[in-house]
């Protein structure tokens, strides 16, 4: 069923979709055209679609455009498996993985599954019929608008988990007298050029410490203003055993030699920053003061007060932002904003960072299942009551999956896994005649927050999303190694309550006759 919310519009045939699809994967980023390719190969005999609300694929890798944007994992583990990474940077920009997806989704013909412009309005769990029903908002590249339903046996949302149309960005007092441009990374405006400007960067995650080099040198000089240091560490941007791998093996096993000694390493770190804090803290310090040669600047401006990994690692490449200072081309200033003044920002030691331009890499905003907020029976799923299994299916919510990376190492390797075990459930479901599963718990479960993290982004929103539990299947671990010797082992049968086709076929046949009569008489 269609309904107009502006000027009429006909899809083109590639771009319509049917009454039915037997699962939507929602979202055409890394993590769904992977998914894509995981029910092309493991799933046949499912149909299947992918729902993109901008009208271009790539996710995350098409929506930023900041200066230097990048990879702060290698590649060879956030790339595909099934797809092996070509290029000679371990730290791939932006482009260079968009145009790995489009490749990918090309190669193995994923992209004619995707249907741009087309956003989840809302989506409903029918238990008579054991089917979603899906509201759709469709925006074609004219900018004219339809509504339509669809409905589904399985939803898949492969959305990531912050918000594409906000990021965080503070109050601060003052900034409407700043006589200069203010920018958030999230949204880089096209025109602006910084040649010859004084720039600051406010915030010193992921995101700052990219900018910071990427408009260095340009620049007239870019200062990173950071509340509190953030752990840093350099890596090479070229990764010299895998050339020398992939110069005696074919593409394929090289990739896999790689990506196994890659998955080994940075478990190993984060293994060694957890047991070892004291230790950690003092080999990155050290491989800092290397570079560096500058104890003072690493004591004030390089030393956080957490552990490694009690927040991410930020990862540079071949010490880019190291360099930089080096030059003078950019400083670190450690302090808090007072607020901001019609030359720039005044600190609250009362110094003034004279600025043109400001970018405000304050961080992002969480976002469950990509802004879906799904209803059983027409009843809202309170999420946070939810508990997750096998970091994949929810609770109280049938025939629904949700994707999420690791936090300690490449978001794919989780992605990947959460993909193939859905495949795994729906093969499982066609195997024993299941029109729908739902995970129970045996016993009181008890809960802990999704992501365990401390980083600010994480601390602001996690409240809203579902918890895991503290045993297996509930608990989600960031251990590569161990999940992937145990998922796809996992006894759907335990923990995973079914369903039977039979139960429902008779509400399906009076729906879809009277959708069939409904259709007939308009």
């Amino acid at each position: 069923m269609t309904t107009s919310t502006g000027p009429s519009t006909t899809p083109t045939p590639s771009d319509a979709l049917p009454e039915h699809i037997d699962v939507v994967i929602v979202g055409a980023g890394l993590s769904g055209v992977g998914a894509g390719y995981r029910l092309r190969t493991e799933c046949p005999d499912r149909s299947y679609a992918i729902l993109e609300a901008r009208q271009s694929m790539g996710g995350t890798w098409d929506l930023f455009r900041y200066p230097g944007v990048r990879s702060d994992s290698d590649m060879f583990t956030l790339g595909y498996p099934f797809k092996p990474w070509r290029d000679s940077k371990v730290l791939a920009d932006g482009a260079s993985i968009l145009g790995y997806i489009k490749e990918t989704a090309a190669e193995f013909g994923i992209d004619r599954h995707i249907h741009y412009g087309t956003r989840v309005l809302a989506a409903d769990w029918s238990s008579p019929t054991a089917r979603w029903t899906l509201t759709l908002e469709r925006t074609d590249t004219g900018g004219q608008v339809t509504r339509q339903t669809l409905t589904c046996d399985f939803l898949y949302t492969c959305a990531g988990y912050y918000n594409y149309e906000r990021g965080h960005s503070p109050d601060f007092p003052g900034i409407d007298s700043f006589e200069g441009r203010v920018v958030h990374p999230q949204f880089w405006p096209a025109d602006l050029d910084h040649t010859g400007k004084r720039v600051v960067v406010i915030g010193s995650g992921a995101t700052a410490v990219t900018l910071v080099p990427a408009m260095a040198g340009r620049a007239a000089h870019v200062t990173m203003l950071q509340r509190t240091p953030t752990w840093i560490s350099s890596l090479p941007s070229r990764d010299v055993v895998a050339d020398a791998v992939r110069a005696v093996l074919p593409a394929k096993a090289a990739h896999r030699v790689v990506r196994t000694k890659n998955i080994l390493f940075t478990i190993g770190v984060y293994q060694f920053c957890r047991r070892a804090p004291r230790t950690a803290r003092r080999v990155l310090s050290g491989l800092n003061q290397r570079v560096l040669r500058d104890k003072g600047l690493i004591r004030e401006h390089l030393t956080p007060s957490y552990d490694p990994w009690d927040q991410r690692l930020c990862a540079v490449p071949d010490a880019d932002l190291f360099h930089a200072l080096k030059k003078g081309e950019a400083e670190i200033v450690t302090d808090r904003i007072d607020r901001f003044v019609p030359e720039g920002i005044r600190l609250t030691s009362g110094r003034v960072l004279e600025a043109d331009v400001v970018v405000t890499a304050t961080g992002l905003e969480l976002q469950a299942f990509g802004g879906i907020e799904p209803t059983v029976d027409g009843r809202p799923v309170k999420l946070s009551d939810q508990f997750v299994w096998q970091g994949t299916m929810l609770t109280s919510v049938p025939n629904f999956a949700f994707c999420i990376g690791y936090t300690n190492a490449s978001w794919t390797l989780r992605a990947d896994l959460t993909s193939r075990l859905v495949c795994k459930v729906l093969n499982h479901m066609g195997g024993r005649r299941y029109a729908a599963v739902v995970p129970k718990p045996e016993g009181t479960l008890r809960e802990r927050p999704l992501l365990d993290l401390a980083s600010g982004y994480v601390r602001r929103s996690i409240d809203a999303f579902p918890r895991q539990g503290d045993r297996s299947p509930w608990k989600v671990r960031q251990n590569y190694v161990l999940d992937a010797a145990t998922t796809m082992r996992t006894n759907l049968d335990r923990t995973l309550a079914p369903t039977p086709l039979a139960r429902v076929l008779a509400a399906r046949t009076a729906e879809e006759q009277v959708i069939g009569l409904g259709s007939h008489q308009s």
